[in-house]
């Protein structure tokens, strides 16, 4: 699977489960990345972020697409799950807002779903 059907089963996940604000961030062109997309997304609750991130896996492990890793589950701000060439961002959104990851990676290509 590309890096590009994997950030679009990533999108499908998310918006299963009403994720806000969901965007793919094409790296591809920036020196020195060290992956080929972020995709991020925002939620309400902590409730909402465990079901988003759950979502996600349980589409991308269906297609033999296994995480090679997973973090914030315990404390479910910010849920990050690392696909090598994809790299999924579930926020709380006032975390979202305060680390501002849009802004730090603003050379890249960023499409709005």
């Amino acid at each position: 699977m590309t890096a590009e059907e994997l950030s679009k089963l990533i999108v499908k996940g998310m918006e299963e489960k009403k994720a806000s604000d969901i965007v793919v961030m094409d790296l591809r062109g920036i020196k020195n990345s060290f992956t080929d997309f972020f995709v991020i997304c925002s939620g309400n609750s902590d409730t909402q972020l465990e079901a988003i991130s759950d979502s996600i896996e349980e589409l991308t492990i269906k297609l033999k697409e296994k995480p090679w890793r997973s973090e914030g589950k315990d404390n479910k701000q910010w849920i990050l799950i690392d696909y090598i060439n994809v790299v999924a961002h579930v926020f709380l959104k006032e975390k979202r807002d305060f680390y501002g990851l849009e802004e730090l990676w603003g050379d890249a290509k960023i499409t709005r779903i």
